[in-house]
């Protein structure tokens, strides 16, 4: 391997680690001449996957136009680079298990799309915001509320106690044999 430093052709290995499930390996490299250390990574060579464009223009599968767009998504956002390695690789992995030798370039879209959802929002409303060629600001609301309606659906239930709670309190009360008024719960919203 030639050292991206100093291009020598000289180097030693000094840790392999397995990564993506077993897809690739992970080498840490020292270079004999400079010292400096670089990492390189094995992957099994797949069968030429070709990307049809919107136009139809055909051109062959990159993996660095994936990391390239994700690492753009996600600039000044606190995710990992080996977090968005794995998202390439999974992106990588499920066009290559869908599909044998073609593939549409908006289901690749749509693959980036879901693994940035899960991972952070802003990187997500920055890909769909390119990738969906947002015109206006009302693009981008149209694509945020359904993740503004997912995040209220927890907070709404946290806030109210379940009805099995509820019965339980009563229940006890009855039990009890307690003859104290009932008292009304004032819920303020915002608490």
């Amino acid at each position: 391997m030639r050292c991206p430093f100093c291009r020598v052709d000289n180097d030693r290995v000094i840790d392999s680690r397995s990564g993506d499930d077993g897809a690739t390996i992970r080498r840490r490299r020292e270079c004999v001449a400079c010292r400096r250390r670089f990492t390189t990574y094995e992957r099994v060579e797949r069968q030429m996957l070709s990307v049809v464009k919107k136009g139809g223009v055909r051109e062959p599968f990159d993996r660095e136009k994936i990391r390239s767009g994700l690492a753009i998504a996600c600039g000044k956002r606190p995710i990992a680079e080996e977090t968005i390695e794995e998202m390439v690789s999974a992106v990588e992995r499920a066009c290559h298990d869908a599909f044998e030798t073609e593939i549409a370039s908006r289901a690749i879209g749509e693959r980036v799309m879901e693994m940035l959802r899960g991972v952070d929002q802003v990187a997500y409303v920055r890909f769909a915001s390119v990738y969906r060629e947002f015109k206006d600001a009302r693009d981008f609301v149209h694509e945020i509320e359904p993740i503004l309606a997912g995040d209220a659906a927890p907070r709404a239930e946290a806030a109210a106690p379940p009805a099995a709670d509820e019965e339980r309190r009563e229940q006890t009360a009855s039990a009890a044999g307690a003859a104290a008024p009932r008292v009304a719960r004032v819920v303020t919203p915002g608490r």
